[in-house]
Parts: structure tokens; C-alpha cells; sequence
């Protein structure tokens, strides 16, 4: 079966909430893929947003443009940092503030992926991931709580304080051996996140996960460009088709919304059924 292509033609059809409005919301890794989708989903609700990349400039250019087509649209800016880095994500939480005023939203996207078995795997590499997948979460959710924090319910805009979104993984409930380091980051991550709730829900701060299964993004070009490996990946996914990052959006900006206001330290797995095991369908 064919897998449909990201468009932005699925948010210009669709008739706008505008449940966002007034809020600003940070996007980190929002250049391409599901960090793009979910930057373009939320201005579709009518926040502003904040476009962060590490390298990719045109990537977060192209973002920016495409939620410009957008009638009921917040305004946007880019900014470059790497979340890894405290210094930088201070500054990304500055500029921010400046421009905006505050701060309503965070999607913690940026992710990497180094892989190697784990006997093979180097040290820094396994560094690196951790890093950039987990230690970036910790970095940008400390500020994002303070900001929340200091800022109060804005009762004229949300029910919450803030709203902190982790982009997760399935592989933090499904091991993945080649990928040791990616899928301890994402299992750390979960216990993270539940953390954050436990401390700061009393805060009427929310904070959430959500954890793609098999998305159709270019770091994974050659198994869905391949008929043979999709055929092999669809039996992995009961549903039997990749996911597009606009699955991932639509659920981001829901989950940023007041129509999720009770919903608080858990995981979403938009996945196609993926962790249902689907090798066990006929008994394993």
C-alpha cells in the first residue's frame, strides 16, 4: 500500500479550532519531519510558534513559510540552538519570551539516532544520544517549569499553566537492540516525564509523552522507498501502513489544547497498533 506524502493541503481543508489562540508555543527539531508537522499543527490552531533547529536552517525556513499559507495562524520565528547545550536552550527560551511575552507550549523534539550493537558501540556515541535525546528534555523542561511557574494559569487563554510535550518513541516500551542508546533515551524519558507530573500537576502544569511507531520521515527514506522492506515493516504494524508526521501533529496540538485539560503524565502511542506485538496475533 502507497505512503502518503506529509501536505499541508490536510490542515488548509481542515476547518480551524483555533484552540490555541494567544498561546506561543516552542518546537525544538522543527526543520523536518514530525518536528515540522507538529510546529505547522499548532500554528493551524492559531498559536505562535517558535521554530527551533540545530542545523538545518532552510529546513526551519521552510517551516516558517508553510504555516504563513495559513489563514488563522499565530506569528513564527526561528531560532537556532542546540538543545543540548544549557546556554543555548537559555537563550531559545529568551528569545522566546521577548518576542512573545510568554511561553504556553513546549514540544521537546529533537532527537538523534547513532546505532550500533551494543558491543560494538562506542562510548561517545552512546553519549551523544543520551545527550541529545534525554539530557535536552531535562534542560528545556527545567526552564519550561519555571516559566510556567512564574507565569500562573492565564485563565483568558488555558485552563493549564503550561503544557510540556515529550516526543517519545515506541521503543520505550519495545527493546531495540541495535539501537541500545536511542532506546534507553526514550525509556528515560517516560520516567521523566511522569516525574514531572508527579511534582508539578499541583502547579496545573501538564506534561505529556507521545510516542510515534513507524513514521514516514527521510530518516527512515530507505525502508519505505524500498517495496520489500515496507512490506517487512508493515508486518510489524497491525494497522499495515507507515505513519505520516501529520498523524503526530493532530495529536500534539490536541494535547496542547483544553480538550485534553485531564489528561496528565502519560504516554499517546500513535503507532498503528505497533505495540500490540502483532508476532503474537496467532499465538506467538
Amino acid at each position: 500500500m502507497e505512503v502518503k506524502l506529509f501536505s499541508i493541503e490536510l490542515y488548509m481543508k481542515q476547518e480551524p479550532n483555533n484552540r490555541l489562540i494567544k498561546q506561543t508555543c516552542i518546537v525544538t527539531g522543527a526543520s523536518s519531519g514530525i518536528g515540522s508537522a507538529v510546529a505547522i499543527a499548532m500554528a493551524a490552531e492559531g498559536a505562535n510558534v517558535v521554530i527551533n533547529y540545530h542545523s538545518d536552517k532552510e529546513g526551519a525556513e521552510k517551516t516558517a513559510s508553510t504555516i504563513d499559507k495559513l489563514s488563522n495562524a499565530g506569528s513564527t520565528i526561528i531560532v537556532q540552538a542546540d538543545v543540548s547545550k544549557e546556554k543555548d536552550v537559555e537563550r531559545l527560551f529568551k528569545k522566546a519570551k521577548t518576542q512573545f511575552g510568554t511561553i504556553d507550549i513546549f514540544v521537546a523534539n529533537a532527537g538523534i539516532q547513532i546505532d550500533a550493537p551494543i558491543h560494538e558501540m562506542k562510548l561517545e556515541d552512546w553519549e551523544k544520544v543520551l545527550s541529545v535525546n534525554l539530557t535536552s528534555h531535562f534542560l528545556c523542561a527545567k526552564l519550561a517549569l519555571n516559566t510556567f511557574m512564574e507565569q500562573g494559569v492565564r485563565t483568558d487563554v488555558s485552563r493549564s499553566a503550561g503544557k510540556f510535550i515529550h516526543m517519545s518513541s515506541v521503543h520505550e516500551v519495545i527493546p531495540w537492540s541495535g539501537h541500545a542508546n536511542y532506546a534507553a533515551s526514550k525509556g528515560g524519558m517516560a520516567m521523566l516525564m511522569q516525574s514531572i507530573c508527579q511534582g508539578y500537576a499541583k502547579y496545573k502544569i501538564r506534561c505529556n509523552s507521545i510516542a510515534p511507531g513507524a513514521i514516514k520521515t527521510d530518516i527512515n527514506k530507505e525502508v519505505w522507498q524500498d517495496e520489500e522492506k515496507l512490506k517487512s515493516l508493515h508486518k510489524l504494524i497491525p494497522y499495515e501502513e507507515m505513519g505520516v508526521p501529520e498523524h503526530i501533529g493532530n495529536v500534539a496540538s490536541w494535547l496542547a489544547s483544553d480538550a485534553s485539560e485531564y489528561i496528565n503524565g502519560t504516554t499517546i502511542f500513535v503507532d498503528g497498533g505497533m505495540t500490540c506485538y502483532p508476532g503474537f496475533s496467532m499465538n506467538g
